[in-house]
């Protein structure tokens, strides 16, 4: 059977589409789409797709292509092997930090109009605080305006060394909530707020199934060992902001 170049291309183009499990991929997306806490046609903007497009790839009128794959894998900054095949972590790529060269200063724009990422007069590793006190309306101080950070997202501060030197003594964390505290992506920077702490910590997976050990950058600290059910909140430490003080 011969066939033309244009019909090979076609069947190659098919092939490429029919390699992707779109029925698992779709709810790696749309798990995405909830745990950043945006709508479809907000997350269509964010990946420079067309909402209606996004509607039928999720709704599997439309076959996931590499396209799709690709942009989906730049703009939120995900691991392209967790969403083709779920191995991996969701953010195994290294988070955001700052460049030493473009350390943020220290200014915060305080103008009411800001459209900015909040930030909150919350030192997270500081006391315990609860959560419906925490982002309340008279603890932002100002709002910073950076690239790719998710508007999802609330800045807070962090003190201690546990986490030096990923995470210094004085610097600003972005965190972004998580619905559901029992989804972790293992190996991942987390807030970890349990009823007499607060921690910033690695969190990794434990043999028994109903914990977790939290771990610290700073080799000094121990491990520790907590049940999963006294985790009240977590949060998802989405970028780092090293702070210059020689401003």
């Amino acid at each position: 059977m011969v066939y033309c170049q244009k019909t090979i291309g076609k069947l190659h183009n098919k092939i490429n589409y029919t390699m992707y499990n779109n029925n698992e991929i779709t709810k790696r997306i749309k798990y995405i789409i909830g745990e950043m806490r945006l709508t479809q046609n907000e997350f269509a903007q964010r990946i420079g797709v067309d909402a209606s497009n996004l509607s039928k790839y999720l709704n599997g009128r439309l076959a996931i292509n590499e396209s799709l794959i690709n942009r989906i894998v730049v703009s939120m900054g995900l691991s392209k092997k967790w969403l083709e095949t779920g191995d991996d972590l969701p953010y195994a790529k290294p988070l955001p930090v700052m460049p030493d060269d473009t350390l943020f200063d220290g200014r915060i724009s305080c103008e009411a109009a800001s459209t900015g990422t909040p930030v909150y007069d919350i030192d997270v590793t500081a006391g315990v605080m609860p959560r419906d006190r925490m982002f309340t309306a008279e603890n932002i101080i100002g709002y910073i305006d950076l690239p790719n950070m998710s508007g999802r997202c609330r800045i807070v501060k962090v003190s201690g060394d546990s986490m030096s030197p990923v995470i210094r003594s004085g610097d600003m964390l972005a965190v972004r909530e998580l619905s559901n505290t029992q989804h972790i992506f293992w190996g991942q920077i987390y807030v970890v707020l349990l009823d007499d702490y607060c921690m910033v910590k690695y969190i990794r997976r434990h043999t028994d199934p109903q914990k977790v050990i939290l771990r610290s950058e700073n080799p000094q600290y121990d491990d520790m060992e907590i049940v999963r059910n006294d985790i009240r909140e977590l949060m998802f430490v989405q970028n780092i902001i090293h702070i210059d003080t020689r401003m």
